[in-house]
């Protein structure tokens, strides 16, 4: 039970871990997200501000924001700019190269009147119609707050134009990009839980199979002079009336011995008639248990077959009898009822011991879960291994609750 509440901290470590993790990855990848997004913002202004200063230049006979349209930023200024503007041909130069600069971030221009005079960087589906497309662009531009007002002469004249602008392709994609890392610290860390989950299990399997191994072999060696004696009392004491029961109790303890060395490796199955199976280890129980257990068997009346290993099916009905008993305090009845239908034969265990919290219907079936002052809590955890692995059965809590019992139901294939 130690190892098992050690490996459930170091879980909730591994889980706390990776949510601190991910959630900082997440706020620096949305803190730089977010100062990108300001840059952007400085240089739509920046060209914002070009576009202003170069629409103030009074160029009406050369320059126009149409020419500049249709030749994508490449126009070549000529003496007379220069002198109807007042302006160096340094200074248009400069502002020509800021408008040209912009290769990635969406702008539309539009005049005072909301006509589109200038758009730049505008993705326009082939065959689609290119001004309801911009159209729709400043519309969502403008919801989305995405606008700047640059007023091209006197504000009292009121002439202005407007930049309407939206965030570039790679602002967008990394926009998602936080999300995405997430993703992946996620399910690197889901990984590695499962693979630390798994060695740990396997880890697990080895001791079991080793342990179970060993414990048959030390079994072995008294019950072969325990065998021994038996018949040597035999010759003694022919007459005995304890001696067929001690007989059957040595051979008891034979049979557990060959359970506990096949665990670990693949057990032979045959047809066997499940009814006798359950008949055989209930008897076996029955006379082992308090006088005020009571037993009842609800079992067809015709053979049931199932392909099985009599001798660890046996031992999973005998344990979950035991454990009821333990749950019921030596007081009490546990029924055991056999049904089938057209795929399975169906085993329900039930008794009036005091129950199972819903919480805990699982962790029943985990190695170390115990809730018995001794014992290791290996029994129902060796019983899903036999059901499950062994038999490609199931074991489950049928239904239980605190103080009304508990019923476990077991299924085989026919």
């Amino acid at each position: 039970m130690k190892w098992y509440n050690n490996f459930r901290n170091i879980k909730v470590v591994l889980v706390a871990v990776a949510a601190v993790i991910a959630l900082t990855s997440l706020f620096v990848s949305n803190a730089l997200v977010a100062e990108l997004k300001n840059e952007e913002a400085k240089k739509v202004e920046l060209w914002a501000e070009a576009m202003r200063s170069l629409n103030s230049v009074e160029e009406a006979e050369t320059i126009s924001l149409e020419e500049i349209n249709a030749s994508g930023g490449n126009i070549v200024l000529d003496e007379k700019v220069s002198a109807q503007s007042g302006a160096s041909d340094a200074e248009l130069n400069l502002l020509l190269k800021v408008l040209e600069g912009n290769n990635t971030i969406p702008v539309i221009v539009t005049d005072r009147k909301g006509a589109i005079t200038l758009h730049r960087n505008v993705a326009i589906p082939a065959g689609a119609d290119s001004l309801a497309v911009i159209m729709e662009t400043v519309s969502q531009m403008r919801n989305e707050g995405q606008i700047i007002r640059m007023y091209t002469g006197a504000v009292e004249n009121g002439e202005y134009i407007e930049v309407c602008y939206s965030d570039s392709l790679l602002l967008k994609r990394l926009a998602y990009f936080p999300y995405v890392q997430l993703v992946v610290v996620l399910l690197f860390f889901a990984v590695c839980f499962f693979a630390i989950l798994s060695s740990k299990r396997a880890e697990q399997n080895l001791v079991w199979v080793g342990l179970s191994k060993e414990t048959a072999h030390q079994l072995g060696t008294p019950i072969s002079s325990l065998m021994a004696w038996t018949e040597v009392l035999k010759e003694k004491y022919p007459a005995d009336e304890l001696l067929p029961e001690m007989e059957h109790d040595v051979a008891r303890l034979q049979c557990v011995a060959e359970r506990f060395s096949k665990i670990g490796s693949k057990p032979e199955q045959e047809a066997h008639d499940l009814v006798a199976v359950i008949e055989n280890s209930v008897e076996y129980v029955k006379h082992r248990s308090p006088s005020r257990v009571q037993y009842e068997l609800q079992l067809p009346k015709r053979p049931l077959l199932v392909r099985m290993n009599v001798q660890l099916v046996e031992w999973v009905v005998e344990n979950l009898c035991k454990n009821a008993v333990d749950a019921m305090n030596g007081e009490g009845k546990i029924t055991i009822a056999v049904s089938q239908d057209e795929n399975k034969a169906v085993i329900d265990v039930t008794d009036t011991g005091k129950g199972i919290a819903k919480s805990c219907h699982k962790r029943v079936f985990e190695p170390g879960y115990t809730t018995k002052k001794r014992g290791w809590g290996l029994g129902l955890s060796l019983a899903k291994r036999i059901m499950e692995q062994y038999h490609k059965g199931k074991i489950f809590v049928r239904s239980s609750a605190p103080g009304k019992g508990a019923t476990f139901r077991l299924e085989l294939k026919k």
